[in-house]
């Protein structure tokens, strides 16, 4: 960061009168004792995150928040650490959208393993779709879609549809034309914020901007994201709570665990997801936990090394996290 030191100039004295007689001349004005002194530059200063405050949720597009003088020098930072790994986004922060890839997890409800579900992304560096799909006993599967553009602020989604085992899909359209949010569960509409999200396709932004400035997200600082369910819209916190390990089917893995914070006071569902740095970021857990206390969890099935896609964006997909390279997926239901 610059700091433009401003020298202080001198103030001139005011003429002198005219003189009543020419015999006396008039004395010249004293010069000052002692000369000006240039400031010395403040000391630059120290770059630190902060938790945003709940007033930040008015915010046409979310940020990670910092203090204002850290904030310069923080993206200055970042944006010399990684220009070459992603474009700015419009809020300002650096964007780098997962490559397409078919991945597998396992599932598990309340600890115990089911079927392995998947998630199907697809990124063509104009258009995004996402499909999650979850198998759930005697239910049938989970399934929600997204599916929009890629914009200056990341994913966009146009429609998000979600749909619990044999009910009809309730689905939520992301009118950008009209910048508001309908739903076929409800005749009431929302206003659409810049850099909205919705209830799934929030891990794929999270995974990019990560992507994008992965020191950003140090502990303690969380980011507010704006997300639609299939019935309304609100903030959601998501907290940075640090690396941990995290043991998925081929071993251990170090990740960077996310936990969204409660929305309201009483609020019981929560949503925690885990990135690994040696997977391109990409989620290596999700942990959803209902009202009910009912926990639905997705633990990485494929390979634990890096794909070569996150190492090379440009390349098609997650190869090892694909139904080739990932162990067959074991049937059984454990009671």
């Amino acid at each position: 960061m610059q700091v433009e030191l401003l020298t202080p100039k001198p103030v001139a004295p005011p003429a002198p009168p005219t003189p009543a007689t020419p015999a006396k001349p008039v004395a010249a004005p004293p010069k000052p004792a002692h000369a000006a002194q240039r400031p010395h530059p403040a000391p630059a200063p120290a770059v630190s995150a902060a938790t945003p405050e709940p007033d930040a949720l008015a915010a046409a597009s979310p940020k990670v928040t910092a203090s204002s003088a850290d904030a310069a020098s923080a993206s200055a930072s970042a944006s010399a650490a990684s220009a070459s790994q992603a474009p700015a986004a419009a809020s300002g922060d650096k964007i780098n959208v997962p490559p397409t890839g078919e991945l597998r997890y396992d599932t598990l409800v309340n600890g115990v393993m089911n079927q392995t579900g998947t998630i199907h992304w697809t990124n063509d560096g104009q258009r995004y779709e996402m499909v999650v799909s979850i198998p759930l006993p005697f239910v049938g599967p989970f399934v929600y879609s997204s599916k929009g553009h890629i914009d200056a602020f990341g994913i966009a989604p146009e429609q998000y549809s979600e749909q619990r085992g044999r009910r009809a899909a309730d689905i939520a359209i992301f009118n950008r034309d009209t910048k508001q949010i309908v739903y076929t569960r409800t005749p009431n509409s929302q206003p659409l914020a810049d850099g909205a999200q919705d209830r799934f396709s929030v891990v794929m932004q999270l995974t990019s901007l990560v992507r994008g400035a992965p020191d950003v997200y140090k502990p303690g600082v969380t980011r507010q994201f704006s997300v639609a369910d299939n019935d309304s819209s609100e903030i959601w916190p998501m907290e940075t709570v640090g690396d941990e390990t995290v043991q998925a089917r081929d071993g251990y893995v170090t990740a960077r665990h996310f936990m969204r914070l409660p929305r309201r006071e009483g609020d019981r569902r929560k949503l925690d997801v885990w990135l690994a740095p040696a997977l391109g970021w990409l989620p290596v857990r999700i942990l959803q936990t209902e009202p009910n206390g009912l926990e639905v969890e997705m633990l990485w099935a494929g390979k634990l090394q890096t794909p070569t896609a996150a190492i090379e964006p440009e390349a098609p997909g997650t190869r090892d996290a694909s139904e080739e390279t990932a162990p067959a997926p074991n049937p059984e239901i454990r009671p």
